[in-house]
């Protein structure tokens, strides 16, 4: 074998293995990371508050399969809004990266545009990405999540948090 063919056929097996060696560290990766932004069911989620700038904070507890605003006197919530803020706990993640990777003012979480409390875990909105139609969310205050947009909580009037 040539000299020029054999360091060819070297050189292919290197890029081979380099290869080989990303796809795997990739794989590890996406495994150690959960694909959702909580591990809870939603249908088991049985306390909801919600807090978007400028409003005050929104209680709402489930009781007998139904949702109940539990400010004040209790009273009937809209089942299909907090049927979606719950749904939020399996929000689908595009990416997580350890919170200290960011500086909270520069992505919206100084503070943040909404902060979801679901069962005690808190989700805390921030502004949306650059990069494409994706929100940043802190999870319980140790992880950012890049999460689809219309993920973002919206006020009892249906408008979507829109604020950059």
């Amino acid at each position: 074998m040539r000299r020029a063919a054999r360091q060819r056929l070297l050189l292919a097996g290197g890029v081979a293995a380099l290869l080989a060696l990303a796809f795997w560290q990739w794989r590890h990766d996406q495994a150690r990371q959960p694909s959702q932004l909580l591990a809870l069911d939603p249908d088991a989620v049985r306390t909801v508050e919600l807090r978007l700038a400028g409003a005050p904070t929104e209680h709402y507890a489930r009781r007998d399969g139904r949702w109940w605003r539990t400010d004040g006197t209790p009273a009937p919530a809209d089942q299909g809004r907090l049927g979606e803020l719950a749904a939020t706990a399996q929000a689908p993640v595009l990416a997580w990266r350890p919170a200290g990777d960011f500086d909270p003012a520069r992505i919206g979480l100084a503070p943040p545009q909404a902060v979801l409390r679901l069962d005690g875990h808190v989700l805390e909105f921030g502004e949306t990405a650059v990069t494409g139609p994706q929100r940043y969310v802190r999870v319980d205050g140790a992880h950012v999540a890049l999460v689809p947009l219309r993920y973002a909580p919206r006020a009892a009037g249906g408008k979507r948090l829109t604020l950059n």
